[in-house]
């Protein structure tokens, strides 16, 4: 099974909702035969490289948001953070351009740590103010996760992965996708937002039944019974068995 998840960086209900699916995961006993893939996406593209300014301007501002209105949601975006054991900043959140941390993920994909890229970049983000951004902060980050400098470096140099990020984009749009997290299993279900751990373990569960179909063994039938009948006589004293039990 393969589940696909679009998300950003710079978006407080992409953490919620890692670790929400994250806990339906650790539970689902098909696990070790899930494969997550995490897919680009940016809330706001045209974001500079840098905000000068708060989360709240910046929303207040950019988004039109009246103050009173982003600092209440601020508020219930971090007791919903809270509740899944994360500690949101918001008054410490630098505001950047996700683009290049989204090519550090696929680079960091390539060698099997994109999961750890992901959510250090989310962690530091919300809970630790550091600048994603930030060349020398996305610099440490690679370090940190192992990877090769002088990969890392390209990332600054080069457009290095950017063709690969603006196709997660693409796909996101050919999808449907107007909103992040955005969870697909198997390209054929697919679920919108921070859900419930409930709601990604019914998913789990109903994606893996119909993708593995029970089948049924060591049932005879004869040339003239039809399925589901069940022959009279001799085999009535018998008619709970392997296959059942005749009504």
């Amino acid at each position: 099974m393969k589940i696909e998840i679009w998300s950003d960086v710079a978006c407080p209900w992409c953490y919620i909702g890692k670790r929400r699916f994250e806990a339906a995961l650790a539970e689902f006993p098909h696990r070790d035969q899930v494969e997550v893939q995490w897919r680009s996406y940016q809330l706001d593209p045209g974001l500079p490289g840098h905000y000068d300014g708060t989360e709240l301007d910046y929303l207040s501002k950019r988004k039109g948001m009246a103050a009173g209105q982003v600092t209440q949601m601020f508020e219930h975006v971090a007791a919903q953070a809270k509740g899944e054991g994360l500690n949101y900043r918001f008054d410490d959140v630098v505001v950047a351009n996700s683009f290049t941390a989204h090519r550090l993920i696929h680079l960091a994909a390539a060698h099997g740590k994109q999961d750890a890229a992901k959510e250090r970049l989310l962690s530091d983000h919300f809970e630790h103010g550091k600048d994603i951004g930030s060349p020398d902060y996305l610099t440490s980050v690679g370090a940190e996760l192992g990877l090769d400098a002088g990969d890392v470096a390209e990332l600054f140099t080069t457009d290095k992965y950017a063709d690969d990020v603006h196709r997660d984009f693409a796909e996101a749009r050919t999808l449907g996708i107007s909103g992040v997290p955005f969870f697909v299993i198997d390209r054929k279900y697919g679920l919108s937002g921070a859900q419930p751990a409930a709601s990604f373990t019914m998913a789990l569960e109903q994606a893996w039944q119909e993708s593995h179909p029970l089948v049924m063994v060591g049932v005879e039938n004869s040339g003239s019974e039809q399925p589901g009948e069940r022959k009279a006589g001799a085999q009535a004293e018998n008619a709970c068995g392997p296959d059942g039990c005749a009504i």
